[in-house]
């Protein structure tokens, strides 16, 4: 049977998914590109947004007009959360939540020529086991799910409704995957979940997690994916400093301003997030700092966009990811009053975004002139591309196959989102 899979939002879906396909190719099933003949067509949701929603009719209708006879299954968040509405859509035979859908590859084998399946427990909350392994050779670096769900009910979200509450994978099974991650080729490993800063199983941490993937021979690289700072331990500044963990957070503070801080029930004040920050920055030399934020949410006059505006500009941050504010229908913002206008919405939005590149530009000029390990990944157009530690996206030409290798390179000048450099002799 071939089996081609779409993947929306986040890098935890994008770990999974190579799960899964895993797991299809263990059961004697192809894996076909999106846009080659398929008899399943998987399509793995996300519903943070609205646009995350909006993107799975879209890619269902797509999968319909290249594949018209093949069996959609949708798995994962909007799965869990809007059932009864996916199955209006074309061709769709499985609709499958987070509890059950690392078994799909059963699933599917034992329900092909059954009625349409609908298949959403509530999700349990107790630590896990993962039975394969992510390899996904499109990929030079490697998603590797630590943990899931959260506890935490910020009121614009409703991803304790499709993940469910907090949980965390086997410590042993972190490394099991690991190592056989390092053994196919990977030399950067991201660990990926919800909230991966409450990572508990037993009397393990994150920390732990950390240190004990440093100790995998051919592993160079450790990356955090994105995290609450509240939850994290100033300790892996020092493993940043001195280890194999890259020198890059993803915080989220959603709003730089108290009272939507409040509003939105994170756990932390605008000070709170300052310092922390700024501790990164004093202890790991030239870290780079990104976060997200949504604009628009309700009560956010212009006074209190100023201020977040004002307090991002100063705070040592290299990049923004900026949202505009979705209603959904599990969380509890929906209620709020004081709605903010789409078009209010759009111009801070791409205030925002234009502060963003503005910063971008001043982390990069810090680094002009340094000579910097990248781990390549692809070529395209003639130029190489790959990372820094630091998160920085180069681009050198090189006739010699640099495929993830990890090679010095002078970082000569910036061009919009990435730097130029030079491989170093």
């Amino acid at each position: 049977m071939r089996v081609s899979f779409y993947t929306i939002g986040c890098r935890l879906n994008q770990a999974e998914t190579a799960v899964i396909e895993a797991s299809f190719r263990n059961n004697g099933h192809q894996i076909v590109d999106a846009n080659d003949a398929a008899d399943v067509v998987v399509i793995h949701t996300c519903t943070v947004t609205a646009k995350g929603d909006a993107d799975t009719q879209r890619i269902v209708n797509k999968a319909v007009r290249l594949n018209p006879t093949a069996k959609i299954a949708l798995i994962g968040c909007q799965a869990q959360t809007q059932k009864e509405a996916l199955f209006k859509m074309p061709n769709i035979h499985w609709i499958v939540g987070n509890e059950r859908k690392m078994d799909l590859a059963e699933i599917v084998g034992t329900t092909l020529h059954s009625e349409p399946q609908l298949i959403t427990p509530l999700v349990q909350k107790k630590n896990f086991t993962i039975p394969f392994t992510g390899i996904d050779h499109r990929h030079t670096r490697a998603n590797l799910k630590i943990q899931d769900g959260c506890n935490f009910f910020c009121t614009y979200c409703e991803i304790p409704y499709a993940r469910g509450r907090a949980r965390s994978r086997v410590f042993t099974d972190i490394l099991r995957e690991a190592r056989e991650l390092a053994a196919a080729g990977y030399r950067e490993i991201v660990l990926t979940g919800v909230n991966i800063g409450t990572y508990t199983d037993e009397d393990k941490t994150l920390l732990d997690v950390v240190d004990a993937l440093q100790q995998i021979p051919g592993l160079d690289r450790i990356r955090i994916s994105s995290a609450e700072g509240t939850t994290l331990s100033p300790e892996l500044f020092q493993r940043m400093k001195e280890g194999k963990l890259c020198r890059h957070l993803h915080i989220s503070i959603q709003s730089a301003q108290d009272d939507i801080l409040q509003a939105m029930n994170r756990r932390y004040s605008v000070s709170d997030f300052d310092t922390f920050i700024n501790k990164a920055v004093q202890i790991v030399d030239l870290i780079c700092l990104g976060t997200d934020v949504i604009v628009g949410f309700p009560g956010e006059s212009d006074e209190k966009f100023i201020t977040t505006f004002q307090n991002l500009e100063q705070m040592p941050l290299a990049y923004f990811h900026v949202f505009s504010y979705s209603e959904r229908g599990h969380a509890a913002s929906r209620k709020l009053p004081h709605k903010i206008p789409p078009a209010i919405i759009e111009k801070r939005s791409r205030i925002l975004r234009q502060l963003s590149s503005r910063k971008r530009r001043v982390f990069f000029e810090k680094n002009i002139g340094l000579i910097q390990p990248v781990l390549f990944e692809q070529k395209k157009n003639g130029w190489w591309s790959g990372l820094t530690d630091n998160y920085i996206r180069v681009k050198v030409k090189s006739d010699r196959p640099t495929k993830n290798q990890l090679l010095p390179v002078k970082l000569t000048h910036i061009d919009s989102q990435n730097m130029i450099g030079i491989l170093d002799a």
